[in-house]
């Protein structure tokens, strides 16, 4: 759904077409819809991105505009608290791999833990399958470096780190036999291992708990207050919207009241000129006369159409239509355009595809814009 954009050029040739014969009016009229063009070009973007954010799975968004960025004060609060959150969480976390690290230590400083202090030399004791029976090798040194690490390759929890524990032995008592030395100590430091995790298990699995709650009710807290900063932009928007609305239905009656009155000759070569459309352009045009006219049936197989009764905005933009429509259809307009001089000849030239008269669009845009908003 889009919005008139600065780029459409039949909204500012009907402004020139409806002020032929004065140019300094018509500069006025256009230079008001050139203003009209750009905030309507940012209300765009700004309805768009309300309906990006209603319409996302996750109801994530990156608000760039900086008129909208007054509505983000609540989400970025909710941000700030999640950080000031995580800092709490990441301590307690931190003080559980301590304490795990004791077991490990422990672990480590058994007299039958030396097999599995360093990497398996798979060369050195010649072990040709052993990476196609280990699908990922684990040791204490490999282990204790992660723990270590300050970037992206150290252990986030302590959940991650016994799984790497429990890999190590795993390891050992896959690829070597049950009656092997290695197998026999890898399975006796397992169990000493789980006998001293399930000591710590509970902290860990309450600190798990605890996170995820709180997990939950930060991402509650952000999408609520997301949703009310969209809510409220939608609201504005839709408000904005009606006053353009209401300023285009004024610019637009301002430039009907400015029109010279349609001759009486003019009106005639009008009519004549309608009979030269073809049957579908034909029908486009009484579609605009029923535009302004509700009670004329433009679809019925006999249509009377009376000049006099209709009022000037539409007897303009019937000419403007027939004007381009025959020009397109390289036929000439015949008598619209007999009464006019050349100056007005050559401002014909240069906008010869004015169809559509922009107060009109821009309102009836407008309005649209506005419903759909309204039911956010």
């Amino acid at each position: 759904m889009d919005l008139m954009n600065a780029s459409n050029p039949d909204a500012k040739n009907v402004v020139v077409g409806w002020t032929e014969g004065n140019p300094e009016e018509g500069e006025g009229l256009r230079r008001q819809v050139d203003e009209i063009f750009t905030k309507v070009n940012t209300l765009e973007k700004q309805v768009n991105e309300v309906e990006q954010f209603y319409m996302s799975n996750d109801n994530s968004s990156i608000v760039k505009d900086k008129d909208s960025e007054k509505h983000l004060t609540s989400v970025k609060k909710q941000q700030q608290d999640m950080s000031c959150r995580e800092a709490p969480a990441s301590k307690r976390m931190q003080e559980l791999m301590r304490q795990f690290a004791t077991i490990l230590r422990q672990i480590t400083q058994h007299k039958w833990a030396w097999p599995f202090l360093k990497p398996v030399d798979v060369e050195g004791l010649g072990l040709h399958d052993y990476y196609e029976v280990i699908e990922k090798p684990m040791d204490f040194s490999t282990i204790e470096k992660k723990m270590e690490a300050k970037d992206g390759t150290a252990y986030k929890n302590v959940r991650e780190i016994y799984a790497d524990v429990r890999l190590v032995f795993k390891n050992a008592m896959k690829y070597n036999d049950e009656k092997d030395d290695v197998h026999v100590m890898a399975k006796t430091l397992l169990e000493k291992f789980e006998e001293k995790w399930l000591q710590l298990f509970p902290r860990v699995a309450e600190e798990e708990k605890r996170r995820a709650e709180e997990d939950a009710e930060a991402r509650l807290s952000m999408q609520v207050a997301q949703e009310v900063t969209y809510a409220n932009m939608a609201r504005d928007l839709s408000n904005e919207l009606y006053e353009f609305d209401m300023h285009l239905k004024n610019l637009k009656e301002m430039v009907v009241q400015r029109f010279r009155k349609m001759s009486t000759e003019e009106k005639r070569n009008l009519g004549t000129a309608l009979t030269q459309l073809t049957p579908e352009d034909l029908s486009r045009a009484l579609e605009i006369v029923a535009e302004t006219n509700p009670s004329f049936q433009a679809t019925a197989q006999e249509v009377d159409l009376d000049m006099d009764a209709q009022s000037e905005y539409t007897l303009r933009r019937l000419k403007i239509f027939v004007k381009d429509t025959l020009k397109v259809n390289g036929r000439s307009s015949g008598g619209i355009s007999r009464n006019n001089n050349d100056k007005n000849e050559n401002n014909k030239k240069n906008n010869s595809k004015r169809r559509r008269e922009i107060c009109d669009a821009l309102a009836k845009t407008a309005v649209k814009r506005t419903k759909k908003l309204s039911n956010l």
